[in-house]
């Protein structure tokens, strides 16, 4: 993606501070060590996830698993995470070269992991290793996320109308070993 330089994000280094439609404003960073989630709460440790901004970025930065074929996985609530019984529908494309160059190459369409006004887990990452050279990086759009009128749009492609106030990363197996998650308001 791009996002990636020697270990910083260009988000860390200030360098898209005009890029998604106005500033960046840095809100809160969680760093994972073997970490079960990790949890970005509306009014908790100086989180802010309401209608201060119109959009947010979460940047995800070397995220390690603990487990081998690991799935990066993301969810929504609504009641400050009591509860992740969030609507959303989403479809995923993958794009993916792997260590070897045989057929894990390519762009794939992958329909078994839609959810369709389904409540579960949005995955994020597919197939991540515990090898020490494995780990996934980019970012999340989330617009209008205290809405309760409008389609709550998340780039990583998929939506929700329910409002948002809590946004949780996690595994399928296992704990995210290592990296981190920023979130920024665009202004």
């Amino acid at each position: 993606m791009g996002l990636i330089s020697n270990g910083t994000t260009v988000f860390d280094a200030g360098a898209m501070s005009a890029g998604f439609g106005g500033s960046m404003v840095f809100i809160k960073k969680l760093t994972a060590s073997s970490s079960s989630t990790l949890t970005f709460v509306d009014g908790a440790d100086g989180v802010v996830l309401d209608n201060t901004y119109k959009e947010y970025v979460f940047t995800y930065n070397n995220i390690h698993p603990q487990s081998d074929n690991a799935q990066f996985m993301i969810n929504f609530s609504t009641d400050s995470g009591s509860n992740y019984n969030v609507q959303k529908t989403n479809t995923i494309f993958l794009s993916q070269h792997g260590e070897s160059t045989e057929t894990s190459v390519g762009i794939f369409y992958k329909d078994t992991l839609d959810l369709s006004n389904g409540t579960g887990n949005l995955m994020i990452n597919v197939d991540s290793g515990a090898d020490a050279d494995q780990s996934t990086s980019g970012y999340i759009q989330v617009f209008n996320p205290s809405s309760t009128t409008f389609v709550k749009h998340f780039i990583n492609n998929g939506n929700t109308t329910s409002a948002i106030d809590t946004i949780k990363f996690q595994m399928n197996t296992g704990n995210i070993d290592a990296g981190d998650i920023c979130l920024y308001g665009i202004a």
